[in-house]
């Protein structure tokens, strides 16, 4: 079964990290935690019961409480497939920056890496050019190349 544990947004990663090092001292009969890192302030437990991640969590800084009733595996599956994002940048396009440090900037794609889900672009208004990586939803087109 499945349930879903609310905490402070931003925090997921260091309770999950608790959490594993509290299983691997006790007695837990939890199989698995799922954090997508689409879900903000929510991950999910694969546990045998809602009282055995109600044990689990319980004292634990930043967790505000567990969802009452179970979630199905169709409700949590999507979380588990890559998603398919479908890439219309091409070498030679010219995009804005829209995150991160360079947010704002123009830049021009030189290369696309489709399997990382990043582009390595180069900054158009730099004094000197250097190419930058980030991710493919950190960047919008504006002119095709």
């Amino acid at each position: 079964m499945i349930y879903a544990v609310r905490v402070t947004a931003g925090r997921e990663r260091q309770v999950i990290e608790k959490l594993e090092a509290l299983m691997n001292r006790g007695n837990y009969a939890v199989y698995s935690i799922l954090y997508p890192h689409r879900v903000k302030g929510y991950f999910f437990v694969e546990a045998d019961s809602l009282d055995e991640v109600k044990r689990l969590v319980y004292g634990v800084h930043y967790i505000k409480g567990v969802v009452q009733g179970e979630l199905k595996l169709e409700d949590v599956e999507h979380f588990l497939a890559p998603s398919e994002i479908k890439i219309e940048l091409n070498k030679g396009d010219i995009v804005e920056l829209i995150a991160g440090p360079f947010r704002g900037e123009k830049a021009k794609v030189l290369r696309v890496n489709k399997q990382k889900e990043e582009v390595v672009v180069e900054l158009l208004e730099a004094a000197v050019p250097i190419p930058v990586t980030v991710k493919l939803d950190s960047v919008r087109v504006i002119k095709k190349g």
